[in-house]
């Protein structure tokens, strides 16, 4: 991944997406873009916005409306020596193109005994917030980290989602990356020279003594906003940001944790079976004997999402319920003893 100046001191999270696209289309010919309405109309949010009148209609192609489609021709680019990114218009919908991710892209080098590489990259928003109902607010992450083969990243920051998708698109293997409706439009620091950022290295936001928060994405404003509560309350808040699912870095996560004896894990997706649940598994798998209090979780309630704005915002996690939560595990559990 070439270095690259700062663009402008302040980016928004999808100019940053679009910036990284033309980066990479620059860099590499073989480099291709498809899915529903991602030419002249820009795609449904505006990040490829255009990128067809830059790079041809060759290069920036839209798609008829079948997800199934988009991704069975990017697995076959892939094999083929392309690199297609694909655009699923919301997550929901990558239902729809489950046999050719799972069965397809993912085992494709498994199966081919490493001749074959499937250099795709699925961009996809995900979340609520947007009051867009059941069928365009999922949080699905967990399906897609629990497939062998792929890798799942999910950018909190302008930056992140730069860097990451640059190195999403460089990697020689499937990557869904997951992109936040709600972020679209958030500000961050510009595009500044970095050295590569891989996939599945966490980043520390800020030190803390007293719990480690773990989260990702959008779930970065509302974690760092306990954090601030709970510092004027006299307690250390360590705010860890996973970048993403898979591989997810368990080495950070587990030093902290042992550093700070208490853990909560926190994502939109749903609490019952979602992606806390085996981070903290292995957590306490790995750390028991540093844990002074059981890891927490907190998700979404396991209920289709609502479009009523105030029935979605009950369903989602919240401010006060997060911080009850993180006083909880605060609180040292009778059955442990404290260092």
């Amino acid at each position: 991944m070439n270095q690259q100046t700062a663009v402008s001191p302040e980016m928004r999270f999808g100019q940053a997406i679009n910036q990284a696209l033309i980066d990479e289309m620059d860099a590499d010919p073989t480099v291709v873009l498809f899915g529903e309405d991602v030419g002249a109309a820009g795609g449904s949010f505006g990040v490829s916005r255009g990128l067809q009148a830059r790079f041809g209609e060759s290069r920036v192609r839209d798609t008829p409306i079948s997800e199934a489609a988009i991704v069975g021709a990017a697995v076959g680019a892939a094999m083929s020596g392309l690199r297609p990114v694909v655009e699923i218009m919301f997550m929901d919908f990558i239902t729809l193109a489950m046999d050719a991710l799972v069965n397809q892209a993912a085992k494709a080098n498994f199966m081919f005994g490493g001749r074959f590489t499937v250099p795709m990259v699925l961009r996809t928003p995900h979340g609520g917030g947007l009051s867009a109902g059941p069928q365009h607010s999922q949080c699905l992450e967990a399906w897609l980290a629990h497939v062998p083969g792929l890798k799942v990243v999910i950018p909190g920051s302008p930056g992140d989602a730069y860097h990451l998708l640059r190195a999403a698109i460089r990697d020689p293997h499937p990557v869904i990356f997951i992109e936040h409706k709600a972020l679209y439009g958030s500000k961050g620091p510009g595009i500044a020279a970095v050295d590569p950022l891989p996939i599945g290295q966490a980043r520390v936001l800020r030190a803390g003594t007293d719990l480690t928060l773990v989260t990702y994405g959008a779930m970065l404003g509302l974690a760092s906003k306990a954090a601030d509560t709970l510092a004027g309350e006299g307690r250390s808040v360590e705010l860890i940001d996973l970048r993403g699912l898979q591989p997810w870095d368990e080495e950070t996560v587990a030093a902290s944790v042992a550093r700070t004896r208490r853990c909560l894990v926190l994502h939109e997706a749903v609490t019952a079976f979602g992606p806390g649940a085996e981070i903290a598994a292995r957590i306490s798998e790995r750390c028991f004997a540093d844990l002074a209090a059981p890891v927490q979780r907190v998700g979404s309630d396991f209920i289709p999402i609502a479009f009523a704005p105030a029935q979605e915002a009950a369903t989602r996690p919240q401010l006060e319920p997060l911080l009850q939560r993180l006083r909880q595990c605060l609180v040292s559990h009778p059955s442990r003893s404290i260092r």
